[in-house]
């Protein structure tokens, strides 16, 4: 039987680089194992920082290493750093784009696949541009008619404008959220420029840092709440996962909670009412589906206890995919190994595709 061939692409020109890594390699070993191994050939394709593809052996030995690769050499003035004109490239029949945050999980690579005309793993330009940008995000999660935290979306010109209107606009951020509440950049992924902000100094330098990332930035109200999270998989009729929840012991789950070892616990099933867990999976469905997501993707929420309500928080197309990160750990335990379930992103893909 001829192997079908995945282009496993990888990188990637956002500060979630390293984790891209890991999550390729999981995949990899996962499209090796049990009947993947008679079914698929992997082709690596790796993005450095700088923007350039490299293909052959290179993408091996950062698989390898699971660590980026200092590769020698500037490229010419005139060279693009987006430079896919391998042979290999028209040897591939499904594109697997295992890429976090921008420039990668934003709709700017699925624009290209699909000028390609080659399947590829998760969402299209449309699912994957909302998915990235909070704003466009909740405005879907909205007209959905999904509950979620009281916010407001800033553009960087009103941060960075005329003594007048800047404190005009801190006005209206406590006057319609209060304290604490967090600021964002609205297209960064893994917490990346969050703050939390308790007083009006904190809540100047914070949109002032998060304009530094961005420039549209969104205002939240804080909520307390447990963080409870499900994982759809599906393209027009997506299934819900078990639900999960983290927990931390720090004051919100930054960059440095998520990607240091310890610093978060993953608890799956959560232990929350059967009625909840299923609020929780109807809502992911419902999110999944208002933003034309494909594929893949995992859902937040926060569950205040208090009052019983369930508020959706934001969704992630392509979330980190290692063997202990939550999207597969909840699809392990609602009955689909890893293995499986990359099996199951690809023919998502090709019917998705046709």
């Amino acid at each position: 039987m001829t192997k079908m061939r995945i282009g496993l692409l990888f990188g990637g020109r956002s500060g979630e680089h390293e984790v891209s890594i890991s999550s390729a390699r999981a995949i990899a070993r996962a499209l090796a194992a049990d009947e993947n191994s008679t079914k698929y050939e992997v082709q690596p394709f790796y993005i450095q920082k700088d923007g350039r593809w490299l293909s052959g052996s290179l993408p091996q030995q950062v698989l390898a290493a699971g660590k980026p690769l200092e590769i020698e050499g500037q490229r010419a003035e005139n060279e693009s750093p987006l430079s896919p004109q391998f042979p290999s490239l028209n040897a591939v029949d499904v594109w697997f784009p295992v890429l976090h945050g921008p420039n990668g999980e934003d709709g700017t690579v699925q624009g290209l696949l699909k000028l390609m005309q080659i399947p590829f793993v998760g969402s299209g330009v449309l699912g994957s541009a909302m998915g990235m940008d909070k704003i466009a995000m909740k405005m879907a999660f909205a007209h959905a008619g999904l509950p979620q935290v009281k916010y407001i979306g800033v553009n960087r010109s009103e941060i960075w404008s005329n003594p007048c209107v800047f404190p005009k606009l801190c006005d209206q951020i406590e006057q319609t959220l209060g304290y604490p509440c967090f600021v964002k950049p609205a297209n960064l992924g893994s917490s990346v420029g969050i703050s939390k902000v308790r007083s009006r100094a904190e809540l100047e330098a914070a949109l002032d840092s998060a304009a530094s990332y961005d420039r549209r930035i969104i205002v939240e109200a804080g909520v307390i709440a447990r963080e409870l999270e499900c994982a759809v998989l599906g393209n027009d009729n997506p299934q819900a996962s078990t639900v999960g929840e983290i927990s931390f012991n720090s004051d919100f789950y930054d960059y440095e909670t998520k990607y240091t070892q310890g610093q978060a616990d993953l608890s799956i099933p959560a232990k929350v009412s059967s009625a909840i867990i299923s609020q929780i999976q109807e809502m992911a469905v419902q999110a999944f589906l208002a933003i034309d997501a494909a594929g893949l993707a995992r859902v937040d929420f926060f569950y205040i206890e208090s009052t019983g309500e369930v508020l959706i928080n934001e969704i992630n197309t392509f979330p980190g995919f290692t063997a202990t990160s939550m999207y597969p750990q909840l699809w392990e335990a609602s009955g689909i190994s890893f293995p499986e379930l990359v099996d199951r992103l690809i023919q998502l893909a090709i019917d998705r595709h046709q």
